[in-house]
């Protein structure tokens, strides 16, 4: 039997075990998927070693990046955004790669209009660098906002009306929302959202959170990141299986 997993702390809620869970049995797969909650990334050799089944792992919050020296090998994508969310396991050695922006792509293409130019992006995570990633490969400016200024970086604060005026593509890639802290939402001027905006959200878990909820009151376009997270899922699937 082959064996899959996914690394992260905490793994609470996991999409990824129920996900592939329901695949293998659906698709009759003499597999396993399982969770390895480690608190501390230098945890993961130890992971590696005592499950010499293992074929492929799934990298959430808070090692996408912190999982990069441990790697043998990194795909171009992981090379140019410094985050890895996949990882093929082959005798011991551990090559990375990035689907989220597989994911990413495929999702946001579905409902992007030829007026979504410039994007905000909020948060600065691993996460975060995936969706500049698909920006830039668009053709789409994009403005990091974070809590903290830094290079690049504005924060929530700077982020007012005239600004969300040229900016009509806004994507939620910090944790804001996400179950059980449904009841948060990133700080933006929300009244200044129109018909023309585009609301998209890495969150799956609630369906709609209330950065969504905001949009969608005001005409938006919305959507969630399950479409995000099923594309990713199977780009991995196909990378631990080539």
């Amino acid at each position: 039997m082959k064996l899959y997993g996914l690394i992260g702390y905490p793994l609470g809620h996991s999409f990824s075990k129920k996900y592939f869970t329901e695949k293998f049995e659906r698709e009759n797969l003499d597999c396993r998927f399982e969770n390895f909650p480690i608190e501390r990334i230098d945890l993961l050799p130890g992971i590696i070693a005592r499950h010499p089944l293992l074929q492929g792992l799934c990298v959430t919050i808070p090692y996408k990046e912190k999982i990069i020296p441990y790697l043998h090998e990194v795909s171009d994508e992981v090379q140019q955004i410094r985050a890895c969310n996949s990882v093929l396991v082959r005798d011991g050695v551990l090559k990375g790669f990035n689907t989220d922006t597989i994911g990413f792509e495929e999702s946001l293409l579905r409902q992007l209009r030829p007026e979504h130019t410039k994007a905000l992006i909020l948060g600065t995570g691993g996460a975060s660098k995936a969706v500049a990633y698909v920006l830039q490969k668009l053709g789409i400016r994009y403005q990091k906002v974070s809590r903290n200024k830094a290079a690049g970086v504005i924060t929530y604060n700077d982020v007012d009306e005239k600004l969300l005026a040229e900016y009509l593509l806004i994507i939620n890639a910090s944790p804001a929302g996400t179950f059980p802290a449904v009841d948060t939402f990133p700080p933006l001027p929300y009244q200044a959202l129109t018909p023309i905006h585009f609301l998209f959200d890495l969150v799956y878990n609630p369906a709609k959170t209330i950065f969504l909820q905001k949009g969608e009151e005001r005409g938006a376009s919305v959507q969630n990141g399950y479409d995000m997270l099923v594309g990713q899922a199977e780009a991995s699937w196909r990378l631990w299986n080539e």
